[in-house]
């Protein structure tokens, strides 16, 4: 009986205690493994997130910009010239209703190709809607500091095209079935292109389609097509 107690008042040996050591640590181990992996799932998670979410915001804006084209006599609405997209819309400003000119392009910069937004501040003189839409051609090819201050860069971009719906077909603004009146190429030098005469060519079309090639890295890799439907014309076809 006294050798039973002595026994047990000696406690665990050191290879048990080697041995619990152990499996704490097996077990701390796996469970940081599994903590890991849990935060970098999340994180992966609240990026492509965040990449879907940037791609919505773009896609919201640019529905905007078509949805608010106006038509002033002696401007035009909408011109692609195979670099930039430029579009007449309005504004509201401090002052009231006003106009602003409003520019999409992809450009590489520090080898990085974004999808981008420029917007010229709002007016009412079109002297000044003029040398806004001259400075849109600028900012897509060669920006300064001025014309990178109201720039927005949102998403990532390999590719992108433009076709406008005209004559019950989508054509390439540029090609040769497309009136080609309102596309003037650039001026020699690098200097703006000058500010086409409103005919058919820079007038609001059917309808306008965006197709998007996104890097294979992005949340929504490939291309994306977005169609936009002219309200205008829809309503007049009903």
């Amino acid at each position: 009986m006294a050798q039973t107690r002595l026994r047990r008042a000696r406690g665990f040996t050191l290879v048990e205690l080697l041995v619990a050591l152990f499996v704490l640590s097996l077990v701390a181990v796996l469970s940081w493994r599994g903590l890991d992996g849990m935060v970098r799932t999340q994180s992966q998670v609240k990026a492509r997130a965040d990449e879907v979410m940037t791609l919505q915001v773009g896609l919201a804006q640019w529905r905007t910009d078509l949805d608010a084209i106006v038509s002033q006599p002696g401007l035009p609405e909408i011109e692609w010239n195979g670099q930039v997209l430029r579009m007449l819309r309005h504004s509201d400003s401090a002052a009231g209703p006003a106009l602003t000119v409003v520019a999409w392009t992809r450009r590489s910069d520090e080898g990085s190709s974004r999808w981008r937004r420029w917007q010229s501040p709002p007016t009412t003189e079109r002297g000044e809607v003029q040398a806004a839409w001259a400075q849109a051609d600028i900012w897509a090819r060669n920006p300064g500091a001025t014309e990178r201050a109201r720039e927005v860069a949102l998403l990532p971009l390999d590719d992108w095209e433009i076709f406008f719906y005209r004559e019950d077909a989508w054509v390439n603004p540029q090609s040769s079935d497309a009136p080609q009146t309102g596309n003037r190429p650039a001026q020699p030098g690098g200097g703006a292109s000058p500010m086409p005469s409103a005919d058919s060519s820079t007038r609001l079309p059917e309808g306008v389609r965006l197709v998007l090639r996104m890097p294979a890295s992005w949340a929504v890799p490939g291309a994306l097509t977005l169609d936009w439907v002219n309200p205008r014309v829809g309503r007049t076809r009903s």
